[in-house]
């Protein structure tokens, strides 16, 4: 009992910028972890899912929704959060928890992702990103600097710092100049915090899809002890199997008791793939965004509802689900709301997102109760009927240690 309680106590995260944080790491399978993440506002267990609420709100949910479906942390984006309602008033009126009504965990992105996504209104220098507001036309500048201090006004468990990001599928100098810039601003971001025992600040891993730049980047913010790290600059357009293989460089050089967070990942595929490479938390806007156009997550893959043969289905979305979603309606009642009627985004809102908790949840059981290949071959199964597995999931497996030879039609094995 004196040398498991050891292990355990070796494993709870302790770093220079404060104690808002503590990562317990309750059982692995291989590079595969279980492990509880103690926050200031909630105690998580992953792998698990964040939602994004850029504004405060996951689209069409309510916050006591969000927690019905099991969610533990909610996702808000610095950037859209100082434009509406604006920082200051977030701190007046107690933090965005307060705002927004929510108990448990909140993480802010730090507008970096702006970059790519709005880059037709930024510019781009060593002092910071200058953005051209959406909303009224006026400049905006946001530096390493400012980035924290908003960040600190909105009051998360869980901070970004600000980095350079660049899209995957752009190659040359470009890429090395962001990463090095990114990790010049981790720096300005860490001396600018100026709430670390109450708040969480992760550094970002950039690189693009150059192994020795992600390598020089881990390494340089590994130096710098920090509560938790995200692996950035993924889910952009770039091939699976560099994808895959980003995720496992970056897993194998970032420490073992500390976070580590794929950004912008979403797909329960991917989420599976990279929770067996040794990742622990991920977000993406997918589940909503795809109910939004009449799509639920089942296991089996996605259910169109606006399909015509929906009209007479009287299933639910999903047998093995036990939202509320499924349990009092049927696919050819939300066939109906999804083509006429704004209830039947929510609704499946709902359901995608308890979906994912429940996937996540899956795989935290599963690794504690020690049958995580079990797991990942039913997921397969599930997913790819006839063994068509693709060959970027196939070389994940065998790096992350886990036969999937079950899985896959004769075709696939050989090739």
């Amino acid at each position: 009992m004196t040398i498991l309680c050891a292990l355990k106590r070796a494993h709870l995260c302790t770093n220079s910028l404060g104690m808002a944080l503590q990562f317990e790491i309750l059982a692995r399978y291989k590079r595969a972890r279980a492990a509880k993440l103690t926050l200031p506002h909630f105690t998580c267990q992953t792998p698990l899912f964040m939602p994004v609420g850029t504004q405060g709100t996951v689209k069409g949910l309510t916050s006591s929704q969000l927690e019905d479906a099991g969610c533990q942390i909610v996702l808000g984006n610095t950037y859209h959060l100082a434009l509406r309602p604006g920082a200051d008033l977030l701190e007046q009126l107690g933090g965005l928890h307060h705002f927004m009504n929510w108990s448990r965990a909140l993480l802010t992105d730090s507008g970096g992702f702006q970059m790519v996504s709005l880059l037709h209104l930024a510019d781009i220098t060593e002092a910071g990103v200058t953005f051209q507001s959406p909303v009224d036309g006026t400049s905006m500048l946001l530096t390493p600097e400012e980035s924290i201090h908003i960040q600190n006004k909105i009051g998360a468990d869980i901070i970004m710092a600000l980095d350079d990001v660049v899209k995957t599928t752009i190659t040359g100098p470009r890429i090395e100049e962001a990463m090095y810039r990114t990790l010049r601003w981790i720096d300005r971001c860490i001396a600018a915090h100026s709430r670390p025992s109450e708040q969480n600040l992760f550094g970002i891993v950039q690189g693009g899809l150059d192994p020795h730049l992600r390598d020089v980047c881990c390494q340089g913010l590994v130096d710098r002890n920090l509560p938790g790290y995200a692996i950035g600059g993924l889910a952009g357009g770039e091939d699976k199997d560099s994808f895959w293989r980003v995720v496992a460089q970056c897993t194998a050089q970032l420490p073992e008791d500390k976070p580590r967070y794929v950004m912008g990942v979403g797909f329960p595929l991917d989420i599976v793939v990279c929770s067996a490479l040794g990742a622990d938390m991920y977000d993406c806007v997918y589940p909503t965004r795809t109910a939004r156009f009449g799509t639920a997550l089942i296991p089996e893959g996605m259910l169109k509802l606006k399909n015509a043969d929906m009209a007479t289905d009287v299933r639910p979305l999903d047998a093995s689900c036990s939202c509320m979603v499924c349990k009092r309606y049927t696919r050819a009642y939300l066939h109906t709301l999804v083509t006429r009627e704004a209830m039947g985004s929510q609704l499946i809102s709902y359901h995608n997102v308890a979906y994912m908790m429940k996937l996540n949840n899956d795989l935290h059981k599963s690794i504690l109760e020690g049958c995580f290949p079990q797991f990942v071959q039913g997921f397969l199964r599930m997913q790819f009927p006839k063994g068509n597995v693709p060959l970027w999931v196939c070389n994940a497996m065998e790096v992350a240690g886990i036969d999937i030879s079950m899985c896959l039609s004769p075709e696939v094995a050989s090739s």
